[in-house]
């Protein structure tokens, strides 16, 4: 069972799923003021914050755990993305609309490895705050939003990262990549990317409408790959635009 956050106590359901070394807490205040209005739950995926460690990361696995959690609508970002256009290709009665952040049903050729090198380089024994982590985690890591976005995994008091790093480098190649899964998702479903990311692609449209034929494409301007975090009003903006705009639409 996955640890949840949830936010507000009725209306429609919306599952929200983050991304490769994130967590629930990283979607906080949109899924604060999306409960506003209905029923938000953000979990911990596997192998991260305080949800179980596993020996295993597959999106075949990320589906599954999903799918109790699942009945309505459902945000994914990178990572989340993929794992929730899983969850919908496989049990798409489960999914009502879908929104997905920055990332496309491919196998990308870049690897998170390094970063995963970085935050094992630090000795946590010498960590008294996240100050020090943050000094230390420079040395390898420049951007200071990245380094920022890694250490909210951090537990300073504990010295340890909330992140099962050995099996999410043993299955980094998985990640990274995307497995084929024949099924067709025909419910509503935005493809919402940061206008400065490379994710995705005009080249990926045609696999994307291959399994989501009802696709539609957005980019919200000045963002990169963490559009939602770089831009949370444009992002949320956007997505309940897009609710709004499918009121009344559903999957089969």
């Amino acid at each position: 069972m996955l640890h949840v956050e949830r936010y507000g106590t009725g209306g429609a359901p919306l599952l929200i799923v983050h991304g490769l070394f994130g967590s629930a807490r990283n979607w906080g205040a949109i899924a604060r003021r999306m409960g506003e209005s209905r029923e938000v739950a953000v979990p911990d995926m596997r192998n991260h914050g305080a949800s179980p460690w596993t020996d295993t990361h597959s999106y075949h696995d990320l589906a599954g755990d999903l799918d109790p959690l699942a009945g309505g609508d459902v945000i994914g970002h990178s990572m989340g993305g993929k794992a929730a256009m899983a969850l919908a290709l496989t049990q798409p009665s489960r999914v009502k609309r879908l929104v997905i952040a920055d990332i496309a049903p491919v196998a990308y050729g870049h690897t998170q490895t390094p970063l995963i090198e970085a935050m094992r380089g630090i000795d946590l024994s010498q960590i008294e705050t996240r100050g020090d982590a943050d000094r230390r985690l420079a040395r390898s890591v420049d951007d200071p939003g990245v380094r920022a976005f890694l250490l909210q995994s951090l537990d300073v008091r504990a010295r340890a990262w909330r992140l099962n790093l050995d099996t999410l480098e043993a299955e980094m190649d998985g990640i990274t990549g995307w497995t084929e899964i024949d099924g067709v998702f025909e419910g509503p479903t935005l493809f919402l990317s940061g206008a400065e990311s490379t994710y995705v692609e005009r080249g990926h449209r045609d696999k994307i409408r291959t399994h989501f034929p009802a696709a539609r494409f957005a980019a919200i301007p000045g963002a990169g790959h963490w559009l939602h975090a770089e831009k949370p009003r444009e992002f949320q903006a956007a997505v309940e635009a897009f609710f709004t705009m499918t009121d009344g639409a559903s999957g089969p």
